[in-house]
């Protein structure tokens, strides 16, 4: 079955920095977009940035761009967030999520989420 596990979270100062990691398994990682998401208290879920299959393309919401990159190492079955920078407001549990075909119904996967607090 598809699994996604997260790890890197942590409490860093402002203007630290993380790098996060989302391993998948249980379909073909190469032929996957991946995405990362967070949610912080009391807001909604929202999209952080994504990257297509080979990582030549890549999306990043507004208020992150120019401080996080996303990136993929598809013989690891990995993506990566780096977060640079950091902002109080960047506090939120980190999701990765991929959107795999079963028979032939497109199925949205998530992983556990990594928390990230953002703090002095």
């Amino acid at each position: 079955q598809v699994q996604l596990v997260e790890s890197g979270g942590g409490l860093v100062q402002p203007g630290g920095s993380l790098r996060l990691s989302c391993t998948g398994s249980g379909f073909i990682f190469s032929n996957a977009a991946m995405s990362w998401y967070r949610q912080a208290p009391g807001k909604e879920r929202e999209l952080v940035a994504d990257i297509d299959t080979s990582g030549g393309s890549t999306n990043y919401a507004d208020s992150i761009l120019g401080r996080f990159t996303i990136s993929r190492d598809n013989t690891k079955n990995t993506v990566y967030l780096q977060m640079n920078s950091l902002k109080p407001e960047d506090t939120a549990v980190y999701y990765c999520k991929v959107v795999w075909r079963v028979a032939t119904v497109r199925v949205p996967y998530w992983g556990q989420g990594t928390q990230v607090t953002v703090s002095s």
